[in-house]
């Protein structure tokens, strides 16, 4: 599995968003592999009737509807085509609590979540709220170019286990600094179900080819 976070990058947004969202498609559809995008809200919409990958928000505000001028929730990113969120990426922490309000409100609309966490004692308290998935990011490494599944492996292998040992059902990603095929193999064979990436890819000076590289297609 392969989650790409175009963040706010100037790379991925508005046309350049849906042209990297389709290259994501292509990619996918030729090696197999399941990939899927997290876009910004206002490209949203368009990119998620445009492919047919999974598109993710990149953040959503525990808050039903109601007066909380500024929140996006998840029913509003269900309405436009998203399958599911990032919850409490290292760019937008969030509280447990709230954390826990997301899981379980995407999981009440049929939605998929998936909770960063920084470290292994991280990762089994939010493996108890049973996400769908959990990506490990140390923030040091991330958007560094050094891959944890390189620079610090024991947290990609003790993070799978401890995740796991709460529930089995929760799939894990290895985020930080993923780079190229290397970092991805290194990653499945430390046990993650996948990588979640930003930079390697939408900073790309090629990111058609440096996707097609990541996925072992070149």
């Amino acid at each position: 599995m392969i989650f790409i976070n175009f963040k706010a990058y100037k790379e991925a947004f508005s046309r350049k968003a849906l042209e990297l969202a389709k290259i994501a498609e292509n990619v996918a559809e030729k090696s197999g592999i399941y990939i899927a995008v997290a876009v910004n809200y206002l490209d949203l919409p368009l990119v998620a009737k445009s492919v047919n990958i999974d598109v993710f928000a990149q953040h959503i505000d525990p808050v039903d509807f109601g007066s909380f001028t500024g929140a996006v929730n998840a029913e509003m990113i269900k309405e436009y085509g998203g399958r599911g969120s990032l919850v409490n990426h290292s760019e937008r922490r969030m509280k447990l609590a709230d954390i826990d309000f997301c899981v379980s409100k995407l999981r009440s609309l049929g939605m998929k979540s998936i909770v960063c966490t920084n470290n292994v004692s991280t990762t089994a308290a939010v493996a108890a709220l049973k996400p769908d998935f959990v990506a490990v990011e140390p923030p040091e490494l991330i958007g560094s170019g050094i891959a944890v599944s390189k620079a610090k492996p024991e947290v990609v292998e003790n993070a799978v286990a401890s995740a796991k040992n709460i529930c089995k059902e929760v799939k894990v990603l290895c985020g930080a600094g993923i780079t190229n095929h290397e970092d991805y193999v290194r990653a499945l064979d430390l046990g993650a179900d996948g990588v979640l990436l930003a930079s390697g890819i939408v900073k790309a000076r090629d990111q058609k080819k440096a996707l097609e590289e990541l996925a072992g297609l070149i």
